[in-house]
């Protein structure tokens, strides 16, 4: 599928996991943005990835407690940085030019400072 056809945003892109252009897993696509004018097509601008833009899809109490362990931090890729969609985004160049990954390594140093028995 390439990102200039046709897609079921909801359906097709929202929670598919993206891999850059190394192969690394940067994230899911929590949301996505839109452009547009009253009259005229809307076209995505960009895919929303980060604990800020999930936190709308979830209950108060959970949105709090990622919030409070991640932050709300909301990155966005420009959709003409997107290569292709398959079962997965895979993005055009690394992931840490669009400044991703951060969220992944704020959870990995909270995993890190739990006790495990």
């Amino acid at each position: 599928m390439r990102p200039d056809g046709p897609l079921k945003l909801a359906g097709e892109v929202r929670d598919l996991q993206i891999v850059d252009a190394d192969g690394v897993h940067c994230g899911i696509a929590d949301d996505l943005e839109f452009e547009g004018e009253p009259g005229r097509p809307l076209r995505v601008r960009s895919i929303l990835v980060g604990p800020g833009a999930c936190e709308r899809r979830l209950s108060g109490w959970l949105a709090a407690l990622v919030r409070r362990i991640f932050g709300d931090s909301v990155v966005r890729v420009p959709w003409n940085e997107v290569k292709h969609i398959t079962g997965r985004i895979t993005l055009k160049r690394s992931g840490t030019v669009y400044g991703l990954l951060k969220t992944e390594e704020r959870f990995a140093a909270f995993v890190k400072r739990i006790p495990f028995a």
